[in-house]
């Protein structure tokens, strides 16, 4: 399927992504269980941070332009989350 086209599922999931990244922001305790193990020191901040690239990437799986980015972001914060966690173990 070309970029340019949006289909029901990045349609989806775009959606779901910013929806959830902007959860962090409007309720921050929400997230504090699971972010705390992976982000030991400054959980606050980090609920933050990982608030904006939820945003951020969902959002840009829903412009065509940035989908190919979003796509490749995602994977690198996938990365990054699984880093931390492991790290923190």
């Amino acid at each position: 399927m070309s970029e340019k086209k949006k289909s029901p599922a990045v349609v989806l999931t775009g959606l779901a992504l910013a929806g959830a990244g902007v959860t962090h922001f409007v309720a921050p305790q929400v997230f504090e269980p699971m972010t705390k193990p992976a982000f030991p020191r400054d959980t606050d901040r980090h609920i933050k941070v990982n608030g904006s690239i939820e945003t951020a990437l969902g959002i840009g799986l829903l412009i065509p332009k940035t989908r190919k980015l979003a796509k490749f972001g995602a994977l690198g914060y996938v990365g990054y989350l699984a880093a931390n966690a492991i790290r923190h173990r």
